[in-house]
Order: structure tokens, then C-alpha cells, then sequence
């Protein structure tokens, strides 16, 4: 299995994740960083500079797979306030 890396940008700053993360393929990798932003703005909260961070996920050369804005991952959410029957 390819092994991905979830590095946190935050402004000028990268959080680098040293050890990754073996995953299926690169759409389990979006399903991982969304939970990894959801859980990190429901313990930190929506702070102005969070919502402008971007999850980077990388393969092992280095390569980005993907960005995943955590913006993005708060307007993805289904509506809470719904009722339900």
C-alpha cells in the first residue's frame, strides 16, 4: 500500500508529518485528511488563521496528491440542524 503524508499549512508555516500513513489510494487519503480537519477544528475551533490552512498530502517522493483546504471540509459538512424523523 502507497504510504501518504499529512502536512498542516498554516500561513507561512508547514507542519510536517514525519511518519504518514499506509492507505489504499489517494481518495482514502481525502477521506482521512477531511476527518483529520474536522476533528482539529472541533478541538481548536474555527479560528480565522485554521479555516485558510490547507491539509497537503504527499506521497513518499515527496509529490503532492492533493490539498485539501480545511475551509473546504467545513462547507462539505451535512447540515446538524436538520430534523431527524
Amino acid at each position: 500500500m502507497p504510504r501518504y503524508f499529512f502536512n498542516t499549512r498554516i500561513g507561512d508555516e508547514l507542519i510536517v508529518d514525519p511518519d504518514g500513513e499506509d492507505l489504499r489510494n489517494p481518495d482514502h487519503a481525502w477521506e482521512i485528511a477531511r476527518q483529520m480537519i474536522l476533528e482539529v477544528v472541533k478541538s481548536e475551533g474555527a479560528q480565522p488563521a485554521l479555516l485558510e490552512a490547507v491539509i497537503e498530502v504527499t506521497d513518499v517522493e515527496g509529490e503532492i496528491v492533493l490539498e485539501f483546504p480545511f475551509s473546504e471540509a467545513l462547507l462539505d459538512q451535512p447540515d446538524r440542524s436538520a430534523t431527524r424523523h
